[in-house]
This record gives C-alpha cells, sequence and structure tokens, in this order.
C-alpha cells in the first residue's frame, strides 16, 4: 500500500481545517493558489490527468470524492456504482500527483445534505434538457448543484474537468457564468485506453465481449471525422452505421456552446456525441470537428 502524505477530510469541520492548512503552505509560484478536481471515486487514469493538470496550474490541490444521489434517477446505478476509498487514496499519491501540502475532501450524503435532499436546487437551463438531459431529466440539474455547493466549499481560483462528458462541462462552464462565481473552469482533455476506449468508472461493468462492442464507439467517432468534408449528415449517417447492433440513445451533431443540434448545411466546429448501452452499461463518447467548407479551407 502507498504511503500516503495527503490530508483526508470527511466532514465540514476537517474540511476547513484543512483548508486554513494549505492557505498557510508556500507558494510554488504557479498561475492559481488553490485548485479542485470532482470526482465520484472508482478513480482511473482520467481523473490522475487532471490531478496533473491541477498540480500544474495550482499550489494545492483539493481532491472531492462524493457519489452524488442527485444526479442519479431512481431507475439508474447509484446503487452499485463503484466505491472504494482507499484505493482511490492509494491512486491519489505519487509523482505529480497529491502530496503533503494537498486534500481529498470524500464526505457522505449527510455532510453535503444534512438536511436532507435540498429544497433549493440550480437548474443546467437548456442544456441540461436535450441529449444527457432529455434521456437522463434532471441528471444536469444535479451535476450543477453539486458542483456550486462544492465550490463554495473548497474555495479554489480554478476547477479542472474533464470533456469526456462534454455536456456536463458546458452546463458547469455556463453556471460558473451566469452565476458569476468567481472560479476559473478548465476543460482537460478525454483521456483513452490502449483500444481507443474512452476511460469510464462504468468499463468496469463491462464483460470481455461486450468491451470488444463498445468499441464500436470511438469507431463511430472515427468514421464521423472523416465524412466532415460531406457535411452533417453525411457524419451522422457515418456515425451511426458503426453503432449498429447497440442499443443507441443519440447521435447527435451539436454547437460546443449551446449545444443546440446544428443544420444540415452547418459549417465549422461542432461537437459530434454518442450515448448506447452495451449489454446493461450505459457509454458516451464525443469529440471535436470543423464541418464543410471550414475544413476545406483549413486544408489549402
Amino acid at each position: 500500500m502507498t504511503t500516503r502524505t495527503t490530508t483526508l477530510a470527511r466532514s465540514r469541520d476537517e474540511l476547513a481545517a484543512a483548508l486554513v492548512g494549505q492557505d498557510l503552505a508556500p507558494t510554488r509560484g504557479r498561475p492559481y493558489r488553490r485548485a479542485v478536481v470532482m470526482t465520484m471515486g472508482a478513480l482511473h487514469a482520467g481523473h490522475l490527468s487532471l490531478v496533473e493538470r491541477a498540480r500544474e496550474l495550482a499550489d494545492t490541490v483539493v481532491v472531492t470524492i462524493f457519489v452524488n444521489p442527485l444526479q442519479f434517477a431512481p431507475t439508474e446505478d447509484l446503487a452499485r456504482y463503484p466505491r472504494d476509498l482507499d484505493a482511490d487514496l492509494d491512486l491519489l499519491t505519487g509523482p505529480g500527483l497529491l502530496g503533503e501540502d494537498d486534500l481529498v475532501f470524500a464526505p457522505d450524503v449527510a455532510v453535503m445534505y444534512p438536511g436532507g435532499d435540498p429544497v433549493v436546487r440550480v437548474t443546467a437551463g437548456a442544456i441540461g434538457e436535450v441529449l444527457e438531459g432529455a434521456v437522463r431529466p434532471g441528471h444536469l440539474d444535479g451535476v450543477v448543484t453539486v458542483v456550486l455547493k462544492l465550490l463554495h466549499l473548497t474555495q479554489p481560483d480554478v476547477a479542472i474537468f474533464g470533456r469526456k462528458d462534454a455536456q456536463q462541462f458546458a452546463a458547469i462552464r455556463r453556471m460558473a457564468r451566469d452565476l458569476e462565481v468567481p472560479v476559473e473552469i478548465v476543460g482537460a482533455p478525454l483521456v483513452r485506453d490502449d483500444d481507443g476506449l474512452a476511460l469510464s468508472s462504468r468499463n468496469a461493468y463491462l464483460s470481455a465481449g461486450e468491451r470488444a462492442d463498445a468499441l464500436a464507439l470511438p469507431a463511430a467517432l472515427h468514421a464521423g471525422v472523416a465524412a466532415a468534408d460531406e457535411g452533417a449528415e453525411a457524419v451522422r449517417a457515418a456515425a451511426r452505421a458503426r453503432l449498429a447492433g447497440l442499443d443507441v440513445d443519440y447521435v447527435a451533431l451539436v454547437d460546443p456552446d449551446t449545444f443546440d443540434e446544428v443544420p444540415d448545411d452547418h459549417a465549422g466546429e461542432v461537437l459530434l456525441l454518442l450515448a448506447a448501452r452495451v449489454g446493461t452499461t450505459r457509454l458516451i463518447d464525443n469529440t471535436a470537428l470543423v464541418l464543410g467548407a471550414d475544413r476545406r479551407e483549413e486544408r489549402a
């Protein structure tokens, strides 16, 4: 087991005391004083890449580990979501990760929501009503509510989020902007395994055969990018063709800021978003691409 020097806080009082200790830590001259990386545990290399980015940007780093019930529907996998705090803490300790001046905040539900489910919540607005919001009603409202609470509790200067869930990142960034939250929201690149599958805690649910089937998602993204010169409809068709045989929730081409679906004659930068079920496991993936004329001009 890894020797740990990072502080673990489980309560609000422990968190407050640890943050005071961070304020007393010597400056290392990085752009920000404190960074936060928010997770639901079941950590993997994708999460660790966020911590490494936080380490580059800030003198001290807070990692939160909290499985947030507000973002799970009654039919979803809250009860079986993987939880192993000791394993997560071991992974977080190492070169370029957490050290003695850093902090892990791992509250339980009673600490985060001491009065039960909050009466007042944040809404993700229009971004939270399409795609993931349509398939999982209320999901993104639960995300932005807990993110705002954790920003208040951890008091960072910068927060780093992965772009694997591009819609979630867009909702968080818009929430911070619209509510004047004085925190810089930074997106970090999506991380893939050697076979191309986007890293996700839910990948642990996949059998060997299902994992092979799941490779249809990155293949669909590659097919969509290859068809970008032909326009939006060709991209959608190419991606859908690679997903044949899976239970597909959506294949969408959207504006990266509004998440509005782009028209067939659109030219410019878009996000290609996929969601599909492999066995009983629901997976999402995405990539940026440039449609039509703008892409041809780039190559000229």
